[in-house]
């Protein structure tokens, strides 16, 4: 009896052992991918940081480095879908040809959710302070991450 109760006692150890170390690798792996995915999300929200910086400086070109660059960027907006980084840009300096048609842009209340590795959806509400109006509205945004970094792929702005 002494015996059974000692391998007993032996083999509820053993499985209380693989339990917590299953539960520490659980753990260890959570938190860096956590961490990972806090710094994809900190890397998106430097891009829009950067993008109205950019724009603040009346930088338009500056402005679109936070665009992929492709014929397939799609911006949807009052005026329709604009397919192509070169017409969204085009789009960009007909609507705003002055650095007072661009007024100060502020981006708020930006939310992003990864959806995987490369990708991310972002909301948030824009407004720009120019000197006779204030125009303001919501966006969403699909972000992919290619070798160059974080860009917006897709961008629905009202």
């Amino acid at each position: 009896s002494k015996i059974i109760y000692s391998h007993l006692k032996k083999m509820a150890i053993f499985i209380v052992k693989i339990y917590l170390m299953k539960r520490l690798y659980i753990i260890l792996t959570i938190i860096p991918l956590n961490a990972g995915l806090q710094a994809q999300e900190k890397e998106i929200l430097q891009v829009l940081h950067q993008q109205a910086k950019a724009w603040n400086n009346g930088d338009l070109k500056g402005y679109m480095n936070g665009y992929w660059k492709n014929d397939s960027l799609k911006f949807i907006g009052r005026n329709g879908i604009t397919t192509g980084w070169e017409a969204t840009l085009k789009n960009y300096e007909k609507g705003y040809p002055t650095k007072e048609k661009m007024g100060t842009l502020k981006f708020s209340e930006v939310q992003v959710k990864m959806l995987g590795k490369k990708h991310a959806y972002v909301i948030g509400k824009w407004e720009l302070a120019r000197e006779k109006d204030n125009p303001k509205g919501i966006y969403t945004l699909i972000f992919e991450k290619f070798k160059e970094g974080w860009r917006c792929i897709s961008d629905h702005t009202n």
